[in-house]
């Protein structure tokens, strides 16, 4: 079936390489290149190159990957509402999450909910709040966690609020506050977390009429933790990241407070598939034990 080749395409986008997709889908390498050439042989044009790099689309192939994720995405979804109408316990479950949440949150609520249902399958894509409401709109996944304030057209239920805490090398001289208040931080090189294009310490700092000094912007905590260790600036990150902090920072309340709000967010519930149903329960039974 031509949706067959389809997946196959994208699974070696998704991993790319040939042998890796040959492993994960079951196939031998050969017939992997095969399904591939005979795509390209269909449509008319080259699809993807390889180089040492590994497989990467060529401007054709990117042209119309979208739209051959959509057929695969579209495909999975009947699959497994098939199954659902059957009464199986298997399925997928694809979700778009931010790194504070997948490091912190899912190996929890993933180990108590494969309790009751091992067979589940998780495919876990880490974004920030451009990619993961986007990644909702293609159906790359099903759902995802983002901050509400960032999404439109789409359903969202809030799951918590978090504080975020300015981030401070030892011997900075606001480093023995109580509370650090934002006005104090704007003179400070600011080493900005790169979330997509809705940022929490940003919309805090506008409201007090504040701009900071952004320096840096990096799209990974923990390298932002080392940088301000070594005194190249300050930040202000999610508590929840700090839980388990191995650098030689300190982390303060910030004056006024800065929360971050999470929610679950997904296109709409027919095409949320039962496994996903399943465990965006389980996430919410989670953080609503958590306080």
């Amino acid at each position: 079936m031509e949706t067959d080749r389809y997946r196959v395409l994208a699974k070696v986008v998704e991993l790319g390489s040939f042998s890796k997709a040959a492993t994960a889908l079951g196939y031998t390498q050969s017939a992997i290149s095969q399904s591939v050439a005979a795509t390209e042989a269909a449509l008319g044009f080259r699809l993807v190159v390889r180089d040492r790099g590994g497989v990467r689309l060529t401007p054709e192939g990117s042209a119309v990957f979208p739209s051959i994720e959509s057929v695969v995405n579209a495909q999975r979804i009947v699959e497994e509402k098939a199954s659902e109408v059957l009464g199986l316990e298997r399925g997928t479950v694809r979700m778009g999450t931010i790194a504070s949440i997948s490091e912190h949150w899912l190996p929890a609520v993933i180990a108590e909910f494969q309790k009751k249902w091992p067979q589940v399958e998780f495919i876990i894509h880490q974004g920030d709040y451009d990619s993961i409401p986007e990644w909702i709109r293609t159906g790359k996944v099903d759902f995802g966690f983002v901050n509400p304030a960032s999404v439109s057209g789409l359903k969202t239920e809030f799951i918590a609020h978090g504080e975020m805490l300015a981030i401070l090398p030892r011997e900075h001289r606001l480093a023995r506050a109580k509370r650090v208040p934002l006005k104090d931080l704007v003179d400070e090189p600011f080493i900005l977390l790169e979330e997509g294009g809705y940022y929490e310490p940003l919309e805090a700092f506008q409201r007090e009429g504040l701009e900071s000094d952004i320096r840096f912007t990096i799209h990974d905590d923990f390298t932002i933790m080392a940088m301000v260790e070594q005194g190249l600036g300050v930040s202000i990150l999610a508590e929840l990241v700090m839980k388990k902090c191995p650098w030689k920072v300190v982390a303060r309340p910030c004056d006024p407070s800065v929360v971050r709000s999470i929610a679950l967010a997904w296109r709409d519930d027919a095409s949320v598939p039962i496994a996903s149903r399943r465990f965006m329960d389980a996430v919410l039974a989670y953080c609503s034990d958590d306080g």
